[in-house]
């Protein structure tokens, strides 16, 4: 069961820590992944002080889906694309597969960036 509070009168519910699980979408673990990985690469867009035309060169798409990706619409993009978009702009990326715990019948999907 979710944790409720009030705070200054209005019932507030703690989230899980996945919005997209929150509000109820089907495979919000994914849609988790894709905002993460989004962020990162937005990040190092402008880290770099790209332009949306040279971060579209160097990742391999359109400029309008650069837009798009950098305003966090990051649907029609699979994680494999993402994941190859962040060793283009120079990162490494390791994927880990182990063992779920045992509290949990099935395995989650975790994503930590360094």
């Amino acid at each position: 069961m979710k944790k409720q509070r009030v705070v200054r009168g209005v019932p507030v519910e703690e989230g899980s820590g996945n919005v997209y699980a929150d509000l109820g979408y089907a495979g919000s673990a994914s849609m988790l992944v894709k905002a993460e990985l989004t962020a990162k690469i937005s990040e190092i867009v402008q880290q770099r002080a790209l332009t949306q035309a040279d971060a579209a060169k160097i990742l391999g798409l359109t400029q309008p889906k650069v837009s798009a990706l950098l305003k966090g619409r990051f649907r029609g993009i699979s994680e494999h694309r993402l994941l190859e978009c962040l060793t283009r702009l120079g990162r490494d990326v390791h994927i880990v597969i182990k063992p779920a715990s045992r509290s949990r019948a099935h395995g989650r999907l975790v994503l930590s960036v360094a």
